[in-house]
Formats: structure tokens, sequence, C-alpha cells
């Protein structure tokens, strides 16, 4: 995972959040992420968010949880392990909708759970940089992706102008990783 500097402003107040991520996007900065204490309902359109495909992701898990039912009840009924129940029929659909509608349902509720988890990077053994600690507390987060070609003292100024309480510049991994990245010797040049 890439190291990158970003440019670190806490807020404590919703009301000052919402005209500084305005700002931070119209003056063409790189809004990385915005952590808050509760959700704050039209944030993430505030910050030029798409809306979410997870539903697309519940269908296809559905369908095949529908697929591997039909599939595996048809495939031991009719080839594998034949057997005369009263006389019905070896491929006898509509005795196998309870099972068929709990193996949709599983699977959609598994995947979608699984696939949410992933997108929003809280997979067990995942670790994040805390940017604060009060992020989680009472203090709404905003990060800001510097690069070199952006002077870092001019972005940190311009979030002190839209009303943050604290700002920091910070070196952090940019996504989510599995184990320590501030052991590395990469890591170390860019604090030294």
């Amino acid at each position: 995972m890439p190291i990158k500097k970003f440019a670190v402003a806490c807020y404590d107040d919703e009301e000052v959040l919402f005209p500084a991520v305005r700002k931070v996007r119209r003056s063409g900065y790189k809004l990385h992420d915005i952590f808050t204490p509760f959700a704050v309902h039209g944030l993430d359109e505030e910050m030029g968010l798409k809306g979410s495909d997870l539903h697309i992701a519940g269908f296809i898990f559905g369908l095949t949880g529908t697929c591997t039912a039909i599939g595996f009840i048809s495939w031991i009924l009719t080839s594998n392990w034949p057997l005369n129940f009263g006389g019905k029929p070896h491929f006898a659909l509509p005795a196998w909708i309870p099972i068929t509608f709990e193996l949709t349902v599983l699977f959609s509720a598994v995947g979608m759970t699984m696939t949410w988890c992933y997108l929003n990077q809280i997979m067990p053994g995942v670790k994040k940089h805390v940017f604060h600690p009060r992020q989680s507390d009472d203090y709404f987060v905003m990060t800001v992706e510097l690069n070199e070609h952006i002077n870092e003292n001019e972005v940190v100024d311009f979030l002190k102008s839209t009303g943050a309480k604290e700002t920091s510049v910070q070196i952090a991994e940019s996504s989510w990783w599995y184990g320590r990245f501030d052991r590395t010797e990469e890591y170390e040049k860019l604090n030294a």
C-alpha cells in the first residue's frame, strides 16, 4: 500500500463541517475521507460520493443461492440418490421452494455482509490509521491528500480558514492493510 501525506483538519460541529467540505471541493484539493462520530445525513452527497451498488451484489448473491439450491437438489434427487417420496416425481420443484428460499436468503445475507465489510474496509484483522484520537468521540476529522505539487502549509492555512479547531500534517497508509507499516524503511525515511 502506498504511504502518503495528509492534511488533517478537526471540526467540533457539523454546521461548520458542511461549508468546509464545499470550500475544499471548490478549491480543487483532493478530499481523502471524513471521519465522524455519528452518521451525518447529506455528507456523502456533499463529498461527491456516488450511491452504493450493494443492491446489485445482493441480487447476484441471491441468484447464486437460488441456482445452487435448485442445481444441488435436482442433482441429488434425480441422478445421485433418487428416492421415491410417496409417489412424487423425482424433479418435484414445488417441494423444493422452502429450501430454495432459505439458500437464496442465506447467500444474499452473507454475501452482502462480506461485500459491505470489504467495501468499507472493516474486515476482521484490518488496520487503519487513526488520524485523531477523538475522531470517533466528538470531532469531525477531514483528511485532504497532499502530493509533491501542493504546498502543505498553504493547505493547512486554508483548512484553518474554514473553521478547523486543529490541523496537522500526517503520513499514513492511503488505504487499509494487514500488519504494521510504521516499522518499514519507507515510513522511517518519510518521518526523518
